[in-house]
C-alpha cells in the first residue's frame, strides 16, 4: 500500500470495490451458539452495507471526528461494523473488555473521556452507573435483545431517544475541538486516531496506547508482504482466531491483513480446545492465530486420525513451549510461526520465525528485518555480548523511528518519555541474540526469578511442567526466600483434581523437572489449585498469580520441596 495513507474504512471499500462477492467475515455454528445469534457468513458487499446502515444512524447522532466511542460487542460480527462505520467518520473506538467491573469502567470512561457506548443490554445500567461515578456526561446505547446488538442492522435503539439525549449533553459535539485531541487542519486522515487500546496493569491502572489509522495500515500492510512461511495468498485465506478484539493482534494484524487481501476472518468467541478443530474445518481455515497455551491443551487431547484433516497452512502466535512446538508441528503438519511484537510497537517493532532455520524447541522468533533497528542490554543499559540475556530495546530504522508505533499513552507524557528512553523504546522482555543474529525469548523482565544469582524464566519451568502427564495448567512466580532471594513457586492445576496423595506427586512432578532442567530451575514449592487466574486471552495474570504464590506458601497443603533441591554430584 504505497505511502500508508488513508483510513482503515477507505482501505475497506477499496476491496468491496475490487471483491465484493468475496466472504469478509464468517460466525461458526459453535460461536453463534455460544453468542446467540445466525450462523453465517458476510460477503464484503452485505457488510458494506451494514456499514453504511450504521455510519448513516452515527451521523444522524452527531458523531464524528474526535469523538470516542467505547465498544463492549466481544468478537461479534456487530463490533466489526461499528468499528468500520465510527472510523468512516473519523471517530476512535475504544474496545471494552466484558470482563472489565465496575473500578476499572469508572477509571476507562473517564480517562478515554467517551461520549458513547455500544454494549449488551445487560451491561447497559452498569455502564451508565460507571458514567456517572466518573462524572462523564457517557450515552450508553444498549440494544434490545443479544440478536440485535449482533445483527447491527440499524442504531435505531441508539439514534432515537439516545441521538437525542447525546445532542443535548453535547451541543457542539460534532466540534473535534471540544476533545483537543486531533489536529485535523494538519494531521493526514492516516495520523488520525482509530483507536485507543487498554494495555493491562500490573502495578497502577491501565495505559491507554493511542493508534492512529497508520499503525493498523502498516499491520495489514506488513503481514501481507512478509512472505516465507507465512505467505499470503491474495482473495483465499480464511484467518480463524479466538484472540479478542480488544487486543491488537486480531484488531490489527488478523483484521487488516485479510481486508488488505480480500480474506475472510473467521472470529471465534474465545478458545474452546473440545470444538476447535471442528470450527477450523467447518470454517475452512488456512491460517490460525494462537497463544501458547493453545498447542498444550490440544496437545494434550488423544492423537487422532482426523488430526490432519484441515486446511491450515500455518499458525502465526507466541509463546509455544520449546518442547511441544515440534511434537505439534509433527501432529497436525503445520508450522507454527513464533512472532514477537507489542500493542505499543506495533508492526513498526515485529519479529517473525517465518523462514527456516526456525531454530524450533529453542524459544526462537527470527531475527530483526532490515526496517528494525534494535538493541539488548543489561540492568545498566550497557550493551550484552551474543549469546547473553539482556533487555529488547527497539525503534523503526531510518529517520522516523516511532513509524507504525503507537503514538502515545494517553494523558501519560511522563509514561512516554520513559518507555521511550535513550531514543529506543524500551520492550520490558527479555531475550538473547545468537551468532545468526536470531532471536530467543526468555521472559518479560518482571517474570524473571533471581535465585542465588541465577536467572530462571517462569515461561521455561511452566513449559517443563505441562509436559507431566498430570498436569492440565501450571503458573510459575518467584517468592521470597531469605536465603536465596527468590525460590521458584509452582501452583498447578491437575488432570485428575481427585488424586489422593498429592505430597508424593509433587515430589514426582520435582523429579520429571530436575531430569529435564538444571536443578536450581525446579520449584521448590508447589502447590495444587482449582485454578489459575488467567486473561480473557488464557494469559496468566501475572501480578495476580504472584499475589497466589506467596499467599499458598504458607497454606497447609503446600509441598515445600526446598530440600530436593540439591545441585547434583560431579562424575
Amino acid at each position: 500500500m504505497a505511502g500508508l495513507r488513508g483510513t482503515v474504512y477507505e482501505a475497506f471499500c477499496e476491496t468491496v470495490s475490487a471483491h465484493a462477492t468475496r466472504d469478509f467475515l464468517c460466525i461458526v455454528p459453535d460461536t453463534a451458539a455460544r453468542y446467540g445469534i445466525e450462523a453465517r457468513t458476510w460477503s464484503y458487499a452485505q457488510a458494506a452495507s451494514e456499514v453504511e446502515r450504521l455510519r448513516t444512524s452515527y451521523v444522524d447522532a452527531g458523531i464524528g471526528l474526535g469523538h470516542r466511542v467505547g465498544l463492549m460487542l466481544e468478537n461479534r460480527p456487530a463490533f466489526f461494523f461499528h468499528w468500520l462505520a465510527l472510523n468512516a467518520l473519523g471517530a476512535s473506538v475504544v474496545p471494552l473488555n466484558t470482563e472489565w467491573r465496575s473500578s476499572e469502567l469508572e477509571y476507562l470512561i473517564g480517562h478515554a473521556e467517551l461520549v458513547l457506548a455500544v454494549v449488551p443490554e445487560g451491561r447497559a445500567a452498569e455502564l451508565s452507573s460507571a458514567a456517572r461515578t466518573a462524572q462523564r456526561e457517557m450515552v450508553v446505547a444498549a440494544a434490545a435483545d443479544r440478536d440485535r446488538v449482533v445483527a447491527a442492522a440499524d442504531l435505531s435503539y441508539f439514534s432515537l431517544p439516545a441521538a437525542r439525549r447525546l445532542r443535548a449533553s453535547f451541543p457542539d459535539l460534532k466540534k473535534p475541538s471540544i476533545a483537543g485531541r486531533l489536529k485535523a487542519d494538519t494531521e493526514s486522515e492516516s495520523e488520525t486516531e482509530c483507536a485507543l487500546l487498554y494495555t493491562s496493569g500490573t502495578t497502577g491502572r491501565p495505559k491507554g496506547c493511542v493508534l492512529p489509522n497508520e499503525y493498523f495500515l502498516k499491520a495489514g500492510d506488513w503481514y501481507l508482504n512478509i512472505g516465507g512461511l507465512a505467505e499470503i495468498r491474495r482473495g483465499v485465506e480464511r484467518l480463524i482466531t479466538p484472540l479478542p478484539m480488544t487486543h491488537m493482534n486480531a484488531m490489527a494484524f488478523s483484521t487488516m491483513v485479510m481486508i488488505l487481501s480480500g480474506g475472510c476472518i473467521v472470529p471465534l468467541d474465545r478458545f474452546h480446545p473440545a470444538t476447535w478443530w471442528d470450527s477450523v474445518r467447518v470454517s475452512g481455515a488456512s491460517i490460525i492465530h494462537y497463544l501458547g497455551v493453545m498447542p498444550a491443551l490440544l496437545m494434550g487431547a488423544p492423537a487422532a486420525a482426523s488430526d490432519r484433516e484441515h486446511q491450515v497452512r500455518f499458525g502465526f502466535g507466541a509463546g509455544v513451549s520449546a518442547r511441544l512446538h515440534a511434537p505439534f508441528e509433527a501432529r497436525f503438519g503445520f508450522p507454527l510461526l513464533e512472532a514477537w511484537a507489542m500493542t505499543e510497537t506495533g508492526a513498526g517493532g515485529v519479529v517473525i520465525a517465518n523462514r527456516e532455520p526456525r531454530k524450533i524447541g529453542t524459544a526462537c522468533f527470527g531475527r530483526a528485518p532490515a526496517e528494525l533497528d534494535y538493541r539488548v542490554v543489561d540492568d545498566s543499559g550497557a550493551d550484552v555480548g551474543v549469546g547473553q540475556p539482556g533487555e529488547l530495546l527497539v525503534r523503526a530504522s531510518g529517520p522516523e523511528s516511532r513509524q507504525g508505533y503507537f503514538r502515545e499513552y494517553l494523558k501519560q507524557p511522563e509514561a512516554t518519555a520513559e518507555a521511550w528512553g535513550g531514543g529506543y523504546f524500551h520492550t520490558g522482555d527479555m531475550v538473547r541474540v545468537d551468532e545468526e543474529g536470531d532471536f530467543h525469548f526468555i521472559d518479560r523482565k518482571k517474570n524473571v526469578i533471581r535465585r542465588s544469582g541465577e536467572n530462571i524464566s517462569a515461561v521455561e519451568v511452566e513449559g517443563t511442567l505441562l509436559l507431566h502427564p498430570q498436569v492440565l495448567s501450571a503458573g510459575v512466580a518467584g517468592v521470597p526466600d531469605e536465603i536465596r532471594g527468590d525460590e521458584v513457586m509452582a501452583c498447578i492445576v491437575l488432570r485428575d483434581s481427585a488424586a489422593a496423595d498429592r505430597a508424593r506427586l509433587a515430589r514426582e512432578i520435582h523429579s520429571f523437572c530436575t531430569e529435564r532442567l538444571a536443578y536450581y530451575k525446579a520449584p521448590g514449592y508447589i502447590a495444587f489449585l482449582d485454578s489459575l487466574p488467567l486473561t480473557p486471552t488464557e494469559k496468566i495474570q501475572r501480578a495476580r498469580l504472584k499475589e497466589l504464590a506467596v499467599a499458598s506458601v504458607a497454606a497447609p497443603d503446600c509441598v515445600d520441596l526446598r530440600a530436593f533441591k540439591k545441585r547434583p554430584v560431579s562424575a
